[in-house]
């Protein structure tokens, strides 16, 4: 059985994939959803810490992963995935794609601050810009759910690049108010394979039948 190792973005939990993992299970897949130390109450962990919480899991699970990377987490997942012999395929969902050598700042062509400790602030209009397809009670409670997250993970640049031996999929969230689809697409030219979604940042949420449809096409297509 192939297991999806979905790996949630910046200043959320694994609890963001709830109601998307019955969907991947319907289809046949298994699940895991590891939680990035990066965000939390008291955080303090950065990228490279972030990769290396994913190495474990992925060391830990027998049989082939594909492994689904959303924002902020395909920094991690990148750096984890190049290691891993039993990882078939990258997805990168409105997911930051670095190089060696990249981190979050530098992929928005920002400099590296002068003091990387504490927290990152906020993304501006939370409500909009990453849940901006949600009804607005289902809005308010994952709002309710968001947590800190380190300027360390932000800085930390990448040591190599999984999706240089990997085969990779880049799924670009057309209507995307947090990650700009300007910025996915030149992050997607990397890829291998590019997909689209008519979709806001958080498609796991606001359409997750359509989204494990995807993934099980991406999956089957690769397989073929």
């Amino acid at each position: 059985m192939t297991t999806v190792m979905l790996i949630h973005g910046a200043w959320h939990r694994p609890s963001t994939w709830t109601r998307f993992e019955p969907e991947l299970h319907t289809l046949g897949y298994a699940t895991r959803t590891p939680a990035l130390p990066s965000a939390g109450e008291r955080p303090t962990a950065g990228m490279h810490d972030d990769a290396a919480v994913l190495a474990g899991e992925l060391a830990a699970v027998e049989g082939p992963i594909v492994l689904l990377a959303h924002s902020y987490g395909g920094i991690p997942a990148t750096e984890a995935a190049a290691g891993a012999g039993n990882v078939e395929r990258l997805i990168y969902l409105a997911a930051y794609m670095p190089d060696r050598g990249q981190s979050l700042c530098n992929l928005h062509g920002l400099p590296d601050p002068d003091d990387t400790s504490g927290l990152f602030p906020l993304v501006d209009q939370p409500r909009t810009s990453l849940y901006g397809d949600l009804p607005d009670a289902e809005a308010e409670q994952e709002m309710s759910r968001l947590v800190n997250q380190t300027t360390r993970s932000f800085t930390e640049k990448a040591d190599t690049a999984g999706w240089h031996d990997i085969p990779s999929t880049y799924i670009i969230a057309e209507r995307d108010q947090a990650l700009p689809p300007a910025l996915q697409e030149r992050m997607a030219a990397q890829a291998a394979e590019i997909r689209r979604l008519t979709s806001g940042h958080s498609p796991f949420l606001s359409q997750p039948h359509r989204l494990a449809a995807l993934i099980d096409d991406i999956v089957r297509s690769a397989a073929d």
